[in-house]
């Protein structure tokens, strides 16, 4: 294996696969800070440090001009699961909320929110509603990705150089969660023994003007995976996209994928038919980056028994 990064004649034949990270909260250095970290390491290594999620993710899923210093916030209808002692954010791919449920709860809650925000709703989809940060620019967030699953009282957004935001932020949340408490879709949902969409969760807030990409995003020929942030970056750079891998177009593309184990039998396939030359891994053990480069001869585990035909590495291997 080897971490050489800065070889532009093979970088046509190399392939990326990037690994989804987690926050390395137990961490002295994360204990010591005020709240946890802004975005995913993924998110970071995407996006750059200001992580403008909502401006890439609207980029990418509307066809209307987006002007690059406009301050944008997501916001996402979510389940709070009340427990003993404090309230978990639940994921939006564990509540199966449809597209009419999700017009319907917009329909409720849009006059509180374009009175709070000062803005019209951009652009409404089933997952996701976007629209000018406006007064609440100056909040810290973060996306669901990062929260789901954990206690939110370490999540909810909180005040930066302005304060008192988070707090009017807590009060639009709470007339939202009272107004869905009463509505339509919930008792339907409710009637379905589906979990109640009982909260309002913004998070990305950020302008393209502060994407920060690394190069091996801006200089890819094609972008591979399903989630939405990189239908954005692809539109942004003007970049190739497709949710499934090509495994005939391989050669100098870069990839984000849910199962990675799915398609490593194939990349090693390609290196070995030398249809590739590197594969560049970029995962975040422990919540830090690292990237590493396989050719042909790393792909086998090594062994002082020579005599025994060598076994090509798993993907747990690599990983681990």
């Amino acid at each position: 294996m080897t971490v050489n990064l800065d070889s532009p004649q093979k970088l046509s034949k190399r392939f990326t696969l990037m690994v989804s990270g987690e926050d390395a909260l137990d961490s002295e250095k994360t204990q010591r800070l005020e709240g946890p970290p802004q975005g995913l390491p993924h998110e970071r290594f995407l996006l750059g440090d200001l992580v403008p999620i909502a401006p890439v993710l609207l980029l990418g899923q509307s066809r209307q001009p987006l002007n690059p210093q406009e301050t944008i916030a997501c916001l996402q209808p979510v389940h709070f699961h009340a427990t003993r002692d404090h309230l978990i954010l639940i994921g939006q791919n564990q509540v199966d909320l449809t597209s009419t449920e999700s017009a319907g709860l917009l329909k409720t809650a849009l006059p509180f929110i374009e009175e709070d925000f000062q803005s019209a709703v951009l652009y409404q989809g089933q997952h996701y509603w976007f629209i000018p940060a406006g007064p609440f620019a100056s909040l810290v967030t973060h996306s669901v990705d990062q929260a789901h699953g954990r206690n939110i009282d370490w999540w909810m957004p909180r005040d930066s150089d302005e304060v008192g935001m988070a707090k009017r932020w807590r009060k639009l949340q709470n007339e939202i969660q009272m107004l869905w408490h009463i509505d339509p879709v919930n008792e339907t949902r409710a009637l379905s023994g589906l979990p109640s969409i009982n909260s309002l969760w913004i998070s990305g807030i950020g302008k393209l003007a502060d994407l920060h990409p690394p190069e091996v995003i801006q200089n890819t020929q094609c972008l591979y995976g399903a989630h939405p942030l990189l239908a954005g970056l692809a539109k942004y750079f003007k970049i190739s996209y497709g949710e499934k891998v090509d495994l005939q177009n391989l050669s100098g593309c870069f990839a984000w994928l849910e199962n990675p184990i799915e398609i490593w039998p194939a990349l090693c396939n390609a290196l070995k038919a030398k249809y590739l030359e590197e594969i560049l891994i970029i995962d975040f053990p422990a919540g830090k980056k690292r990237e590493r480069i396989f050719t042909s001869k790393d792909l086998y585990q090594k062994s002082w028994m020579f005599w025994k035909k060598t076994q090509v590495l798993t993907w747990k291997q690599i990983t681990q």
